[in-house]
């Protein structure tokens, strides 16, 4: 819902980045790669209880996100580099549940199983609308320039970082508000379903 509104405030700057990392040979996948590593050094991060830490990797793994798309702009975007984005981010946002299940299973393990159920719900909806928007010539630039068709919704990468936010400062509160937050992405994953109706039901 946020990232239409940000999106044009934060690319300028990550065009610039990008543009000056391209100059210097340094390419998308290699940003893509070290990203992921951050994401997965954060999980490990808030399942041995080092939050604050585990902040500081996530936050890096999002801006490595951002920053490798402005590289790629700025150099040769490739399919295989569009792939391995999006294995990166949905990676990402299953391994930081996983993070809290593991720290508190007694009391993380419910809600953390219901948000990654939601998460995985969301991008099945996600891609299957990416797979029939392609098929059928449909395109959208709300969240910036992508590889792959990006359908918007309530729940997107600005909401979702800003719930791990929140429960990386304050870690009992997963428990709560994951459950809740996962209440949110299957709402998205409604409305996703009935655009789609709307929209691909006149096709064969």
């Amino acid at each position: 819902m946020l990232d239409r509104h940000l999106r044009p405030l934060i690319d300028r700057s990550l065009d610039r980045s990008g543009k000056r990392l391209a100059s210097r040979g340094i390419s998308a996948n290699t940003l893509t790669a070290t990203g992921l590593a951050s994401g997965l050094t954060a999980a490990l991060c808030i399942a041995l209880g080092a939050f604050w830490l585990a902040l500081i990797f996530a936050f890096a793994s999002r801006l490595l996100d951002g920053l490798d798309g402005a590289v790629a702009r700025a150099s040769s975007p490739s399919a295989l580099g569009g792939y391995l984005d999006i294995l990166a981010d949905f990676t990402f946002y299953a391994a930081l549940p996983v993070g809290f299940v593991l720290y508190n299973p007694a009391l993380n393990g419910i809600g953390g199983a219901i948000l990654l159920a939601s998460f995985f719900i969301n991008s099945a909806s996600f891609l299957g609308y990416a797979i029939l928007a392609e098929k059928f010539q449909h395109e959208t630039r709300l969240n910036g320039e992508k590889s792959h068709f990006h359908a918007t919704g309530l729940i997107e990468g600005t909401e979702t970082i800003a719930f791990f936010t929140i429960c990386l400062l304050w870690p009992a509160s997963f428990q709560w508000f994951a459950p809740v937050f996962a209440a949110l992405t299957l709402w998205t994953v409604f409305c996703r379903t009935r655009l789609a109706w709307q929209v691909f039901n006149k096709y064969p």
